[in-house]
């Protein structure tokens, strides 16, 4: 284990004896938004902390991501947005999760989200919306204890 890593391990306090298996998470960057640093630098933190981690890459539409965490067998879709359109694609990736019966993956947002947008977000599926300068170790806190599938 590396320095990064020990400091990581320190600063999440992993305890692999606590879950059968690490988390599975999808992290994706929807739409047209194509500034991925934030999502990479969770992404990491996720990793560091236990978890796997597939990272489907920029501009992806909510179809794609559906159907790649259902590939992926994974316990949580982490959407990254920066722009405006989680309003349009949070409810349509919602809305396919509910088609594919994926009722027991959890879903969160991340990014630039105006307040008055998170109730509705809220409402219409979205477990939680982190925003700029989230500690991680609050994403990697929620995760843990969120999860229905863990």
């Amino acid at each position: 284990m590396n320095e990064h890593q020990q400091t990581a391990a320190r600063h999440f306090k992993w305890d692999n004896g606590a879950h059968a298996r690490p988390a599975r998470v999808l992290i994706a960057k929807a739409g047209l938004d194509g500034h991925d640093r934030g999502a990479l630098v969770v992404a990491y933190a996720l990793r560091d902390a236990g978890m796997e981690v597939i990272y489907t890459g920029r501009h992806q539409r909510p179809e794609q991501i559906v159907e790649a965490a259902l590939q992926e067998d994974v316990d949580v879709i982490g959407i990254s947005s920066l722009s405006d359109a989680h309003r349009t694609i949070c409810p349509t990736i919602v809305r396919l999760m509910k088609e594919r019966r994926m009722d027991d993956v959890l879903l969160v947002l991340g990014g630039f989200v105006p307040e008055e947008d998170i109730n509705e977000l809220k409402a219409a599926g979205i477990a939680e919306v982190f925003g700029p300068g989230t500690p991680l170790s609050d994403i990697v806190s929620f995760i843990r204890s969120h999860s229905r599938r863990l």
